[in-house]
């Protein structure tokens, strides 16, 4: 987390922690009770706080189990007026910020397609740059790889598969993923789903020949036994570590691209960023600067109105005189993180003539390094 933090300028050290269970053999009051309990441990040994560690969803979690964690806390800590910083991925009603649940997979999406837009990548998989031309097989149906895969699917691209641990659908041309999820929903499986073929052994679905593999599953799933067989133009990496050291070496050889975990699912920890500056700042995004935006917008269409000698719709005015709404903000907020960190390791990349994980680490350490020296932290020269 350190050196995913650094690669996208987040302020935050990096740490990992969690509770081992497998929370489908529990139910949701026990659930909560783990989670209280475990909370509380934190608490006791000072391991959580706004300004200690905030702690944010992963797997087998969600905005559920974080109002827990903030209510424990704050029952414990009744006098930190800054109480809601202490966790991030909170629901709505309990702090959160808008955007939030769908930031790993929005941050894949904008990295996927940044990645895309460089010519030199472009020349190396023989990919046009547009996701609409997008042919995509995504590993694993959870929040990342749903979010991912809808982003995609909305933006032109043809998702063909979907592997999940009890099975997976295939369809080459084009699976919907709105269907999709609502029928896994209803019955927990993929099976009997009427827009594609079921596939019981969904790892298959990592070797079919696609332009873009997104595995955002679990870890490990492309190693030395099965990386000589993706047939993927390109592969970015949704989850943490699904692809070994010696798969990854594979896979580079074969000239196939690998866009980082640790920079491509930054955009969890960069909007919980966000979530954790609305807490400390006790106020909405764009809830002070909305309206005089939009009164701002608004006198210089009537310029322009003046000048131009016609009258604009009112549907033409709201469209550029809407301010923007929390969402938004997160949204802008998170693409230039994405933007600029997907460019800097590009450039590292090229400048250096490494793969891009070894960028995106290089870069992230001379981050990290340069923060020591600046507040004089030298230890070595």
């Amino acid at each position: 987390m350190t050196y995913k933090n650094a690669v996208v300028d987040v302020p935050f050290g990096g740490a990992k922690g969690g509770v081992k269970i497998d929370p489908l053999k529990y139910d949701e009051r026990t659930i909560e009770r783990i989670t209280r309990r475990f909370t509380l441990e934190l608490c006791q040994k000072n391991f959580i706080g706004p300004g200690i560690d905030v702690p944010a969803p992963d797997m087998g979690t969600s905005g559920r189990e974080m109002s827990w964690i903030f209510d424990t806390y704050r029952q414990f800590n009744p006098s930190d007026v800054n109480a809601a910083a202490c966790v991030t991925g909170k629901p709505i009603s309990q702090g959160g910020v808008r955007g939030r649940t769908e930031a790993t997979g929005l941050g894949v999406f904008f990295g996927i397609r940044e990645f895309l837009g460089f010519k030199e990548i472009q020349q190396q998989t023989g990919l046009s740059g547009k996701i609409e031309d997008l042919s995509v097989v995504v590993q694993g149906f959870g929040n990342v790889g749903y979010w991912a895969a809808r982003f995609l699917s909305s933006h032109g691209a043809k998702i063909i598969g979907v592997a999940e641990y009890n099975g997976g659908i295939y369809n080459e041309n084009g699976l919907d993923i709105e269907a999709l999820l609502s029928h896994r929903n209803a019955t927990k499986t993929f099976e009997g789903f009427a827009g594609g073929s079921f596939v019981k052994d969904s790892v298959s679905l990592l070797e079919k020949e696609c332009d873009l593999l997104v595995p955002a599953a679990l870890e490990q799933q492309i190693h030395l036994g099965n990386a000589s067989k993706i047939k993927a133009k390109i592969v970015a990496e949704a989850a943490n570590g699904p692809i070994t050291p010696a798969g990854h070496d594979v896979l580079i050889q074969r000239g196939i691209p690998v866009l980082p975990d640790l920079l491509m699912n930054a955009g969890g920890v960069t909007v919980s960023y966000f979530e954790w500056l609305k807490n400390l700042s006790h106020v909405r995004f764009g809830r002070m600067n909305k309206r005089w935006d939009e009164q701002g917008k608004s006198k210089l269409l009537n310029l322009v109105e003046e000048v131009a000698g016609r009258q604009l719709s009112v549907t033409e005015r709201r469209q550029v005189t809407t301010g923007a709404e929390e969402h938004d903000l997160v949204y802008s907020g998170l693409e230039d993180t994405m933007i600029v960190a997907c460019a800097e390791t590009h450039t590292t990349a090229l400048k250096k003539g490494i793969d891009h994980r070894t960028a995106a680490f290089s870069n992230a350490i001379a981050k990290i390094a340069a923060t020591y020296e600046g507040s004089g932290m030298i230890f070595m020269k």
